[in-house]
């Protein structure tokens, strides 16, 4: 086990406040269905099918959350963690502009903006923001990405900031149940995510899991489906913001539910929980907005 002492002269503090990228990635309609589909999307042959068939195409508004917890990314801001327990934490994505583009070239500046000590117990928290723009230079979503380094807490950083979402005490207005398919982490990872803790048995149990484990942007995705489908369907363009904090691993295999309630005329507070079990949330403290 890595000594306080040893993760503290690893972790390079003075990469905080830096801004990296920009990072690019052409896309085409090809990328988007490719997307959707580890996201559930179409898993019957006919649920979804406006996210994953050409004809009358529309972008799953999850895809914004992929370039900053792309590969080339993380691996290239490398901050001193230990990437085999590097784990999403949670996100808050906010649209400035409707995704309507079915090609083009997305460009994403990313500043380092903190990293905050939970203890040796607990893991680093590292946040990230990133501004994604347009092949015309016109900003169109940020993302607030928090990871988990499960293994490099006790280094001597700050106390993590407090976010709280309070949750209603009451039924959920709407629910909408799914099972996750067994190889939806295998199709997702095609995204651009290719941690080996979402596919390799070996990797995952030398790491404390039954088996891989699903990515968090994939089921947020499915997340995100069950709300466009309730709320606005056929109009994902609506979104405005999707936050959430990922409170536990997802096997694949497994079936969920998305839990949403009410929170005004365009706002919903959600969670996801298993299906059977109900015991902790998947995802929790969620917040989507939409125009």
């Amino acid at each position: 086990m890595t000594s306080a002492t040893e993760t503290k002269s690893r972790i390079k503090m003075e990469m905080v406040g830096q801004t990296f990228g920009p990072f690019e990635r052409d896309y085409n309609f090809k990328d988007l269905i490719l997307f959707a589909l580890g996201c559930g999307a179409g898993i019957d042959g006919k649920t979804d099918l406006e996210y994953v068939y050409e004809k009358d195409l529309k972008i799953l508004p999850m895809f914004a959350a992929m370039p900053i917890v792309d590969s080339e990314v993380t691996k290239t801001i490398d901050y001193g963690y230990n990437y085999a327990g590097s784990l999403h934490w949670g996100f808050d994505l906010k649209f400035h502009k409707p995704l309507t583009k079915l090609s083009g070239k997305l460009s994403t500046h990313v500043l380092l903006k903190g990293l905050y000590d939970r203890g040796p117990d607990k893991g680093l928290l590292a946040q990230h923001v990133g501004d994604t723009y347009d092949e015309n230079g016109e900003l169109l979503f940020t993302n607030e990405s928090w990871d988990c380094l499960i293994y490099d807490g006790g280094f001597g950083g700050p106390k993590p900031p407090k976010d709280i979402v309070e949750m209603p005490d009451r039924e959920p207005d709407f629910e909408v149940e799914e099972r996750i398919p067994e190889n939806q982490a295998l199709i997702y990872r095609l995204s651009g995510d290719f941690h080996p803790q979402h596919i390799d048995w070996e990797y995952a149990k030398a790491n404390g899991q039954m088996k891989p484990i699903l990515h968090a942007v994939s089921f947020a995705g499915v997340a995100c489906r069950h709300f466009i489908k309730t709320f606005i369907p056929g109009e994902p363009e609506r979104l405005t913001r999707f936050k959430t904090r990922i409170t536990a691993s997802l096997l694949p295999g497994a079936t969920i539910k998305t839990q949403m309630w009410k929170m005004g005329e365009n706002k919903i507070h959600f969670r996801v929980i298993d299906a059977y079990t109900q015991a902790k949330p998947y995802l929790n403290f969620g917040i989507i907005e939409w125009k």
